[in-house]
């Protein structure tokens, strides 16, 4: 057993004595995600770096202490910690809330295990509206009644769960613990904090309540594993004053083990740190890809021998008393073909919450469900956008990942977990991989589900989107960002409000979901752009090419064109010392325009639009203030999807059969006392039936053709390729490939042209 401190065995909550078998998870490295992130689904970093460690046969162990902080809050046990702090605030939601203790002690266990899919049938109870006990978040149903109508049992049961949940969320923000919240905790502290004072002076006052049960849970797991470093993977912010106050813990009570804290907050964030006292509760900060920055301080700290000096990748440590960025190991970093499948052991995966939220259909895509999350790329293979970071490493360095390896990876993940959903969390997935990942699902014949973000590419076309559908994919996230041809040009957004309608309308035929996200008070933006913004997102939600939508206020980040050249865009920063975090920059938009009187209109307006009601107010019922007519006519988006012309293939466009061989009958025609030998084709697809006909010979030259171009084909062939075969036996190709039964073909989705 290592030796650990003599203070490792006197904690109060290990007293008396332990069981050998305790200690059977020994690992040398434990990696944790700190609370909150997400409730449904673990957050897939240290999966990634478990599954890497597994490839250098590195022992380690994983917890998500958001989930099992969640489950224990949130159960009869602590439900009945939070009502025995008797409550000073006593508004009338508390009063309630607190009245009516005894039915949340009594239901909570129950609640949560509805909310884990064990117990499908409470959905009736929970229905009958007479179960749960109801406070200030059930005042909403009066204005969602209406949504309930395209709502299954079980996702109404999850909603009302959701907002008995939020009840008791709210008791505790206003009772017992400010900081509290389902996917964030304390995260003020972690926004903008250029200066470490204000989380400084956090982490020495008393313990939350919170906090509690998270160190509780943390020294069971120590107790467990007894490792060598402890790795703290923090996305956001709401989950940096939790990873420090653990860090802090383990320094107190576990001196002989090492800290190390990297991911999203500290790539973005903490890139010209500063502040010695940081290391107080940390011994390493990495940056960027974790890979090999972590295989590096294991060899440092897990090798009895080590060289005369230790190698670093992208590490802040603290030498003779001072911050260095150390990256002096001349190893490359691993190719993501290399870093093998995220490792989801350990994590409690049927123990994750299915919350519902009805207001945005993506939202309640993102929160419903377990899905297992990949990337199909590293990095952005766009990279240009004026308001992104691009800058950095993470977005910076594009490297796709082959399709076969990708759905290998899936096909692993599936037999690991029992899952079959996917979420690719790109930056931007690549329409020719997804192209590619597509037929590979299809040519396994892989049932999954999954989704991911993209630009609205010219390259998405009817054909392309049918094929991701029937691979799997049920929605996209992309962003229009401002509904605005000028503003789209000095974003170096690379697509225009008509392209990004006729993209979401591709998708939308096809059958899968579209969200968009929006952003308003873009640097120059003038009132009248946002107001045919809106007017623009208004069409196409009135059209049907847009199913959900986010807007967001930009936010100028220091690593962003925008944020390093700002005076090109015309706005004035308002710099302060960077000490600890930098990212977020406050600053003055030189219009002097209050975008942030805005934020109401637009999110009420898009909140209705979603439900398909309200197109045809004025803009200004959504306005408490008075704004100019739009510009905008009012048929712009629909004349923007116009049919094309479709009678033009890409020479070298790949031709897919995607149906099984249809039923032929031969029969003769006659006509004008001339007869002839013609086929019936009959198309048995999973939706509907239906039939061509066709000449004899070019009926039997097409069903000798199928296999060659068959999506289960090894290798599928070129349009010219095609054309090629085909004029060995007949004359003009274009006139067959154009004709009317080849279209009806095309139009069923029986041939593509990718």
């Amino acid at each position: 057993m290592r030796n650990f401190s003599d203070g490792f065995f006197i904690q109060k909550i290990y007293r008396k004595i332990i069981p050998l078998q305790k200690f059977i998870f020994l690992k040398d490295l434990l990696l944790i995600t700190p609370p909150f992130t997400q409730l449904n689904t673990p957050y897939p970093a240290t999966a990634y770096l478990k599954g890497f460690l597994n490839t250098k046969n590195i022992s380690s162990y994983q917890i998500d202490l958001g989930i099992e902080v969640i489950l224990e809050i949130f159960s009869k046990k602590g439900v009945t910690q939070i009502f025995n702090v008797k409550p000073e605030n006593l508004s009338e939601n508390t009063q309630r809330i607190f009245a009516l203790k005894e039915e949340y002690i009594k239901t909570i266990d129950e609640v949560i295990a509805f909310l884990q899919n064990k117990k499908p049938t409470l959905a009736r109870q929970i229905c009958s509206m007479n179960f749960l006990p109801e406070a200030s978040r059930f005042n909403q149903l009066d204005d969602m009644e209406y949504a309930f109508g395209n709502m299954g049992l079980q996702d109404k049961a999850k909603h009302l769960a959701t907002l008995y949940l939020e009840d008791l969320s709210d008791y505790i923000v206003e009772n017992i613990d400010e900081n509290f919240g389902f996917s964030r905790y304390a995260e003020r502290l972690g926004r903008s904090a250029n200066s470490f004072d204000e989380l400084y002076q956090k982490l020495q006052s008393d313990k939350t309540f919170v906090d509690n049960f998270t160190l509780e849970i943390l020294d069971k797991k120590l107790l467990e594993t007894q490792p060598k470093l402890v790795c703290f993977s923090v996305p956001f912010p709401g989950n940096l004053y939790s990873a420090f106050r653990c860090a802090q813990h383990i320094k107190n009570h576990y001196p002989n083990i090492k800290t190390a804290f990297g991911g999203g907050f500290a790539n973005t964030e903490l890139r010209d740190l500063k502040d010695k006292r940081v290391f107080e509760f940390f011994d390493f900060i990495t940056l960027d890809d974790g890979e090999l920055p972590i295989e590096l301080l294991f060899e440092n700290i897990c090798h009895f021998e080590q060289s005369e000096e230790s190698l670093f990748k992208r590490t802040f440590l603290l030498e003779n008393g001072e911050v260095v960025y150390k990256n002096n190991s001349e190893r490359h970093d691993y190719k993501q073909a290399e870093i093998g499948t995220p490792d989801y052991t350990d994590l409690p995966l049927d123990q994750y919450i299915s919350v519902i939220e009805i207001a945005n259909p993506m939202h309640s895509l993102w929160s419903d469900g377990r899905w297992n999350k990949l990337t199909m790329a590293h990095g952005c293979y766009w990279g240009k956008c004026t308001f992104c970071d691009i800058s950095l490493d993470y977005i910076k360095i594009y490297e796709p990942i082959a399709a076969k390896i990708l759905v290998d990876r899936m096909q692993e993940l599936i037999e690991k977990t029992g899952e079959n959903g996917f979420h690719f969390v790109d930056e931007a997935a690549p329409p020719a991989l997804m192209r590619e990942v597509a037929l590979e699902i299809l040519r396994r014949k892989l049932v999954v589900t999954w989704w991911t973000n993209i630009r609205f590419e010219k390259s998405f076309t009817r054909d392309l989107c049918f094929l991701l559908k029937i691979s799997g994919c049920v929605a996209v996230s992309g962003g229009l960002e401002v509904a605005s041809d000028r503003l789209l040009k000095l974003i170096n957004k690379g697509v225009s409000v008509a392209q990004v309608a006729k993209v979401t309308r591709n998708f939308t035929e096809a059958g899968i979901m579209v969200h968009s996200y929006l952003m308003y008070g873009y640097p120059t933006q003038t009132e009248q752009e946002t107001i045919d913004s809106l007017e623009m997102v208004r069409q196409m939600f009135e059209m049907g090419i847009l199913q959900s939508g986010f807007w967001h206020q930009f936010a100028m980040t220091a690593h962003s064109p925008v944020g390093k050249n700002p005076e090109e865009f015309g706005v004035v920063p308002h710099l302060n010392e960077i000490t600890f975090a930098n990212n977020d920059v406050e600053f003055q938009d030189k219009t002097g325009i209050d975008h942030s009187k805005f934020s109401f209109g637009l999110k009420k307006s898009l909140f209705n639009y979603m439900h398909g009601i309200c197109f045809e107010h004025p803009l200004q019922e959504w306005f408490e203030f008075k704004i100019s007519k739009t510009t905008i006519h009012p048929d712009y988006i629909h004349d923007c999807l116009l049919e094309e012309d479709h009678f033009s293939t890409k020479p070298n466009a790949k031709i897919i059969w995607t149906s099984v061989k249809p039923l032929v009958e031969f029969y003769t025609k006659t006509k004008k006392g001339n007869s002839w030998e013609m086929a019936t084709l009959t198309f048995h697809e999973k939706t509907n039936v239906f039939s061509i006909n066709l000449e004899k010979e070019k009926a039997v030259w097409l069903l000798e053709t199928i296999d060659e171009i068959s999506i289960h084909a090894d290798k599928n062939i070129t349009f010219n390729q095609l054309k090629a075969k085909y004029e060995l036996d007949f004359d003009d190709f274009e006139l067959f490939w154009y004709s009317k039964p080849i279209q009806i073909l095309k139009e069923n989705g029986v041939i593509l042209t990718l």
